[in-house]
């Protein structure tokens, strides 16, 4: 496993929780160090996202994410 650094962590605040980040709990998204404030935060945040991706048709991982105005 790649060894990350808090110091190459793109967010302060946790996504998952809304917590400081810790260096403990880090992972790659997309190419980037993302932080959780623990690694349950990290390993539920990974399960919903593998979740979703495995729920979705294959087209539809391609086509990115987009938001309703």
């Amino acid at each position: 496993m790649t060894n990350l650094k808090i110091e190459d962590c793109i967010n302060d605040v946790c996504p998952w929780s809304g917590k400081i980040v810790s260096p403990a709990a880090l992972m790659l998204y997309h190419g980037q160090v993302v932080g959780f404030a623990s690694p349950a935060d990290r390993d539920r945040f990974l399960a919903a996202f593998i979740a979703l991706e495995a729920a979705m048709p294959p087209a539809s991982a391609k086509q990115g994410v987009s938001m309703a105005a």
